[in-house]
């Protein structure tokens, strides 16, 4: 059976290593979340997602959750 990794990317509002430590425990017990990184020196603030089951809506859920704005990064 081949994994299929898929990438999704996010603009958010997670600016600074205090929005990723609080962000981080949300998106650590998130199940089918293989990675994920913030780009803080993007202008976008990049939220890069490596997804071995989760749904981008998923992902929204839960950084929303967390308390931040979250949108598709359109390509």
């Amino acid at each position: 059976m081949e994994n299929k990794i898929q990438k999704f990317q996010f603009k958010t509002n997670i600016n600074c290593g205090g929005c990723i430590a609080k962000v981080t425990p949300f998106l650590n017990k998130a199940e089918g979340l293989e990675h994920w990184e913030v780009d803080t020196t993007s202008t976008n603030k990049i939220l890069t997602v490596n997804s071995d089951g989760i749904s981008e809506q998923q992902v929204i859920d839960i950084v929303k959750k967390a308390g931040y704005k979250i949108e598709v990064l359109e390509e």
